[in-house]
Order: structure tokens, then C-alpha cells, then sequence
């Protein structure tokens, strides 16, 4: 089988859609996607690499109106430990917008399974690259969403345990990100801690070294 070679307008599209994805936070209430489209994304999720062939990742789509509600709760009382938790920085924090729980037109929970120990093969060493596959799953449909042209949002700020038992997740199963995804009200060219001034981004010079960590 030929090998496939990309055009260079190709992997400019590529690096495109790399430089302009944001993590999302104001969605379009009442928008949906369509559900073909949402299957690309799951497939490109799905596509990621993982240790072992192990694909660790789980999807659990959440269509019920009071369990969404369920999860923001645990959300919110999550950003009122974290601002208490930052102490001067706490009101800043508080007017940051962190999540579109609410809002975004598909909320999806991406947990780690619970039969992770009987793979050896690349966790025997580094457990974590588990956890690791999780998240390159995340990445593929990250950037699959913006090359859809819509929006996505990583929330962590949640008790695990509590997202846990809202979706009866069985023991060893572990609760990684809700994601948000749906169209956005825009795609900021900069952060969006940048544009609050909560953070500024580092340049690459400053976490790239030779034979020797600096």
C-alpha cells in the first residue's frame, strides 16, 4: 500500500489549525452539532495513540439535562475551593469565566477504564502513560473541533470522586476532563488567561535544551 505524502497546503492547514486552537469558554446556547459530525470527532479521539495499544480512554456523553446540571454543580463548588485556595489572587480568579458546562452544545466526560493494571506493556515503568493516552485522545478531538470550525473547553477544576458517582463509574475508573464542545461566540487569536491577564504564554526558546536539562 502507496505511503500517503501530504501537500504542502496540507500540513499548512495543519500548523493552521495547531496555532488557532483555544480553550473555549463561551459557547452559543441553543446551538447543536450534528451528529455526524460529532462521530469525526469521537474518531479522531479515538485514533490517538496509546502505550500497549491499550486505548484507556472512555466517552460518556451526557444528554440528560439534570445530570449536566449535576456536573456544573460539582464544577462551581470546585472554583470556590480553588479560589479560596489562591488566596490573593481569589477574586481575580472568581471573575475568570473557566467552563461552558452550561452552554456548549455537547458535554462529554473522558475517564480512564478500570482494567488499566493488567497492561504491562509501557506502564510497568511509567505507570502514567495511561493517563498520557488520555489525553492524546483529548488532543486529537481538540484540534479536530477547530478544524470543524467549533469550540472546545477542558474543565478540571471538579472533585473526581463526585463526577464519579454522578455517572456510577465502576472502582479503578477515574474521571480525566469534561470537555465542552459546540459552536463558539469566537476564537480568540491570543489565550484567554492572556487576554484576562491572568498568565502570559513563554516563548519555545525557554523549554528547548541540549544533552543536559537546563
Amino acid at each position: 500500500m502507496p505511503q500517503r505524502h501530504f501537500t504542502k497546503s496540507e500540513r499548512t492547514a495543519f500548523y493552521d489549525v495547531i496555532g488557532a486552537r483555544r480553550d473555549i469558554r463561551h459557547f452559543i446556547p441553543g446551538a447543536t452539532i450534528q451528529p455526524d459530525t460529532l462521530a469525526r470527532l469521537l474518531a479522531a479521539a479515538h485514533a490517538g495513540p496509546s502505550v500497549g495499544l491499550m486505548q484507556p480512554w472512555r466517552f460518556v456523553r451526557i444528554t440528560d439535562g439534570d445530570v449536566r446540571r449535576r456536573l456544573h454543580a460539582v464544577v462551581e463548588e470546585e472554583r470556590v475551593r480553588t479560589a479560596h485556595a489562591l488566596g490573593e489572587r481569589s477574586d481575580e480568579f472568581m471573575r475568570l469565566k473557566v467552563e461552558g458546562v452550561l452552554d456548549c452544545a455537547e458535554l462529554l466526560v473522558v475517564g480512564l477504564c478500570d482494567d488499566r493494571e493488567r497492561h504491562i506493556f509501557g506502564r510497568r515503568t511509567m505507570p502514567a502513560m495511561d493517563l498520557a493516552s488520555v489525553a492524546c485522545a483529548i488532543e486529537n478531538l481538540w484540534l479536530a473541533a477547530r478544524a470543524e470550525n467549533l469550540g472546545m473547553g477542558w474543565v478540571s477544576i471538579f472533585s473526581p470522586a463526585d463526577v464519579a458517582a454522578i455517572l456510577s463509574m465502576p472502582p479503578g475508573a477515574q474521571p480525566v476532563a469534561m470537555l465542552c464542545l459546540g459552536p463558539a461566540q469566537s476564537f480568540p487569536d491570543r489565550p484567554l488567561l492572556e487576554i484576562e491577564q491572568w498568565t502570559t504564554a513563554r516563548p519555545l526558546d525557554d523549554f528547548v535544551s541540549e544533552n543536559r536539562w537546563a
